[in-house]
């Protein structure tokens, strides 16, 4: 963050969509329910991340006079916050811990780190402690590890080495505060090695996070004058070895509360992609690195139904995607451009809780300090979805309005959280369960809908069908049918893929028990295979197409265990093909770029005309213009075609301009006049 009251949008998600089924009412019901017009699927059997202990978080500031005091600390326990981040977005670079300064930035009375900690604890969060990389030291972030943990005994444990750091102006843009006279990712990296280093010379056992971009947010993709490569592929290649989790923002955008209510859709390819850049890139033991977002906040809507539809969504998704923490900027702001949304009073205000402060004039005032906006309640209900241990779980939705979130927790109750987009109607939801049926009766609900002050709760509706209100939240809680034992899950399965098949290997849980191989497929997964061994090869799968899976155990009894972690793999392109195609990004700038594809012949024959073929894996990805042969793009499905010939060994060479407004996720699959070419 930059300032208190302003706020840079950076664009960039995923919206994991959800749906549900109906059955007709019994006879001698009271009362017909409406016929549902949205499908909403659960599947218990598609296990996605577990929650953490500190997945809800938010950011203090020390501009913020009520940084720590009882009544924000109360709200915030209130809320279910797990984690609280310090000292406040870009003011992390100038601020001092020992003299409590930020030179260049307003610091409020009673706002330092002492106090910070006490309304932490009041409150139950962890703290989030970014050190000071901009314009400070490894040493004074070292002594200041020292005073926390080794002083104070605050036990302490993520430390963040800057924020936005690439907003220094090496790629032009300037917000955050950098006086190294090399503002390179490479000199970035070096830092966090040395202050990674001090840091844990202190206090072996706290966690280090670099700042990284989130894909399809500036600069990703970007490769700055005299770098070896993208700001992310820099840090990771130069300081994976010294971070235990990466750090990124999402400020997705969107000019009006629709389109910023379609970005969620983002998350998943967003989240895809970083996690693959750093397996790519950090080396050896890329596996422990973790995923904190520790900015995120809405443009359209920010203190209205918008921004509580849109903070339930985000979290919601980054959490099933395996993010350890996700952090609302922030707790107070202040007011900004007041607007009507919905029928209500948006002040434009990046806070969770009101400042209660006025425009210039006195015209406009927001409601007395501490009011929460309505954002505050949706987190209370992510926070009531989303438990410790909790596993996220697969859902599916055939509405676009509709969308949805589910857990089961250990004791085998399922939560499904309901978001419905739509501004101005009701929808009739059918709720479908697969690995799972419902006890009888009207099961728990929660709801907090547009121009609502507090969440209500109260029987209501079927475990199979709820309506939903306009611009509304709404989370149902189920009981099983029966409780009973479960055999134990697998841990994490392996696999070994080619073009059309995969090996999937696990570790064996019991003797006696048989194991049901699982593929996602929004919320209705499909049985590949099962098997009283270890080990199960699926065949017959796409070339270049992602795959999500799960292992769980039947064991003598009929009973099903929870699913294992998930597994994802993408298949690759078929060896010693009649043709090789190598797709290369060669200039990005943030929202597009130049594209440049050989196609090479090595078939025993000539080629005389060709078409290449390839899909976009995103909706939001498109060729603006190409050359050295026909371009022709028809929904996400481009062609290339050319009355040109390629002998034997030839290759041809063709360059377009892309576009994107979401993660750049790049096709690997083409064919060459209906033949799936070898991708390199």
């Amino acid at each position: 963050m930059h300032t208190p009251f302003t706020r840079r949008a950076l664009a960039s998600t995923v919206l994991l969509a959800v749906a549900a089924v109906v059955s007709a009412a019994p006879p001698g019901a009271q009362a017909a329910a409406p016929a549902a017009d949205t499908r909403i699927d659960v599947d218990v059997r598609a296990g996605l991340a577990t929650v953490g202990d500190a997945a809800l978080g938010i950011n203090h500031a020390i501009w913020d006079s009520q940084l720590g005091t009882p009544a924000v600390a109360d709200l915030l326990k209130d809320a279910g916050v797990q984690m609280l981040r310090y000292p406040g977005g870009s003011y992390a670079d100038i601020y001092h811990w020992e003299d409590h300064t930020a030179p260049g930035g307003y610091v409020a009375p009673n706002t330092d780190f002492d106090t910070f900690m006490a309304g932490a604890q009041r409150t139950g969060a962890q703290p989030m402690i970014i050190a000071n990389y901009g314009t400070g030291t490894a040493q004074e972030a070292a002594e200041w590890v020292r005073y926390a943990n080794v002083t104070k005994r605050y036990g302490a444990k993520f430390w963040t080495i800057g924020n936005e750091n690439y907003g220094n102006g090496h790629y032009g843009a300037a917000w955050e505060a950098d006086e190294h006279a090399d503002k390179s990712p490479k000199e970035y990296a070096a830092n966090v090695v040395a202050y990674s280093q001090a840091m844990k010379a202190v206090d072996p056992t706290i966690k280090v996070g670099a700042v990284l971009t989130m894909p399809g947010n500036w600069p990703d993709g970007i490769v700055g004058p005299g770098d070896a490569g993208t700001w992310n592929q820099e840090v990771l290649t130069r300081a994976g070895s010294a971070i235990d989790f990466v750090d990124v923002h999402w400020y997705p955008g969107g000019a009006t509360p629709a389109e910023a209510l379609t970005k969620p859709a983002h998350i998943q390819d967003a989240v895809h992609l970083l996690r693959q850049q750093i397996n790519a890139y950090a080396g050896a033991s890329a596996s422990r690195i973790g995923i904190s977002m520790t900015e995120t906040n809405v443009e359209a809507g920010r203190n209205t139904q918008p921004g509580a539809l849109f903070l339930a969504d985000v979290y919601s998704g980054l959490l099933a995607q395996g993010v350890f923490t996700v952090q609302w900027w922030n707790v107070h702001n202040g007011l900004g451009t007041v607007s009507t949304v919905a029928g209500q009073t948006d002040y434009g205000d990046y806070g969770l809780l009101s400042s209660g402060n006025c425009t210039d004039d006195g015209s406009v005032c927001e409601p007395p300090l501490n009011t929460p906006f309505a954002p505050y309640h949706a987190l209370s209900l992510v926070g009531d979805l989303a438990h410790t241990g909790d596993q996220f779980v697969g859902t599916g939705s055939d509405n676009a309005l509709v969308s949805a979130h589910a857990v089961r927790r250990a004791n085998g109750d399922v939560a499904v959280l309901l978001i419905n987009k739509d501004p101005d109607a009701s929808h009739s939801v059918a709720l479908n369960y697969q690995g799972f049926t419902a006890a009888a009766g009207a099961p728990t609900v929660a709801t907090f809908a547009n121009g609502d002050t507090s969440v209500t709760s109260g029987p209501a509706g079927t475990s199979a069908a709820q309506t939903l209100a306009p611009y509304s939240l709404t989370l149902v809680t189920l009981k099983p049918a029966r409780a009973e034992a479960k055999p134990k899950a697998p841990a994490q399965p392996s696999a070994t893929v080619t073009d059309r098949t995969a090996t999937i290997s696990w570790a064996a849980t019991a003797a006696g028990v048989k194991y049901e191989v699982y593929r996602q497929n929004g919320g209705i997964s499909e049985l590949l295979g099962e098997t009283t061994g270890t080990s199960l090869t699926v065949r017959n799968l796409e070339p270049g197409r992602r795959y999500t899976v799960n292992v769980l155990v039947r064991d003598g009894a009929g009973r099903l265990s929870p699913p294992s972690p998930p597994l994802t793999f993408t298949t690759g392109t078929p060896a010693g093909a009649g043709c090789t195609v190598k797709f290369r990004d060669v200039n990005d700038w943030g929202n597009g770029y130049v594209g440049s594809i050989d196609i090479t012949n090595n078939a025993a024959g000539a080629v005389s005309g060709w078409t290449l073929a390839f899909t976009w894996p995103t909706g939001w990805q498109s060729v603006s213009s190409g050359w050295s042969a026909t371009w022709e793009q028809s929904g996400r499905t481009v062609r290339v075609t050319s009355d040109g010939s390629l002998a034997p060994g030839a290759t041809a060479s063709v360059g377009f301009v892309g576009s994107y407004s979401g993660p750049n996720v790049l096709p690997t699959v083409f064919t060459l006049n209906g033949t799936v070419c070898t991708s390199v």
